[in-house]
């Protein structure tokens, strides 16, 4: 029997029916904060991107950021291995927990793991285990998922990794694993990660340009030291870390910043926001 892993965000984060979770992402794409264009896969695409940051808030607030990482996806391609690197927000699990085998379930679909990729992930890193508790109700990476489905259906495998313990030690050392086994297959990296949380709209702003002035620069050091220096809230910055490691094994050229918002310019209270960027990684 196959193991599945059923959605526990479906309803929430995002819409819980196929017809209304498709049309809800197309509204991403063509949301003024978005791209403003639904987006076409380049079947000759060049592959060129190795890796990308995403947000993963509820599509309301983060789908239309999220939507100029996806849309540079598609018009670079058709990936055949998804890696996502997520943090754990709910404590369940190992430190660094993979799980390498079954379906993930979305109201699009299921998407299967693939379990050689995640395999040669554990032996090549060693300071991953096969956990799927730490799955469980993690949100992190199952956003992404259906955004990934709306491009490309279930012609994709993936690969989840939860970040419990995001040292830059640990980060540097998944990263540089991940990168080894991926390097000749067609595969894409997705950092899932919110930037500061609940904060004034300029400190936020002010805070999270260094952060990401230090991930444009490929460089996981600096960017940690924004993270201690500022107190940053970023969720996922041992993900980010973990991806910025890879693309430098992976031979990339330039990371970029393709879009930065609030939650302040979304619903206009800029009291409180949380950041949101896309970042994409190319060779």
């Amino acid at each position: 029997m196959v193991k599945v892993r059923h959605p526990s965000q479906a309803g929430a984060f995002y819409e819980g029916t196929h017809p209304a979770l498709r049309q809800q992402i197309e509204e991403c794409f063509l949301h003024e904060l978005g791209p403003r264009k639904l987006p076409k896969i380049s079947e000759k695409g060049a592959r060129k991107i190795a890796g990308l940051v995403c947000p993963h808030a509820g599509y309301m607030f983060s789908g239309p950021i999220a939507a100029h990482a996806y849309y540079e996806l598609a018009s670079d391609g058709r990936p055949e291995i998804v890696v996502i690197f997520g943090p754990n927000h709910t404590g369940y699990g190992s430190g660094l927990a993979v799980m390498n085998e079954g379906v993930w379930r979305t109201p699009l679909g299921d998407v299967e793991i693939d379990q050689k990729v995640a395999d040669e992930i554990v032996k090549e890193a060693r300071i991953i285990d096969v956990d799927d508790s730490a799955h469980r109700l993690e949100h992190s990476i199952e956003v992404q998922l259906p955004f990934l489905q709306y491009l490309y259906g279930s012609s994709f495998k993936l690969v989840p990794i939860c970040f419990l313990m995001q040292d830059l030690t640990s980060a540097t050392e998944v990263g540089q694993a991940v990168a080894k086994v991926v390097a000749a297959r067609n595969a894409v990296i997705i950092a899932s990660s919110d930037m500061t949380h609940y904060m004034p709209q300029k400190t936020a702003e002010n805070n999270d340009r260094m952060a990401l002035e230090a991930v444009e620069a490929m460089n996981e050091q600096k960017f940690y030291s924004a993270i201690e220096l500022r107190n940053i809230s970023a969720c996922g910055y041992g993900p980010i870390a973990a991806l910025i490691s890879a693309a430098k094994v992976l031979g990339v050229k330039e990371a970029k910043l393709l879009c930065y918002k609030t939650s302040g310019d979304v619903i206009g209270d800029y009291s409180q926001v949380v950041g949101y960027a896309a970042v994409c990684f190319k060779k």
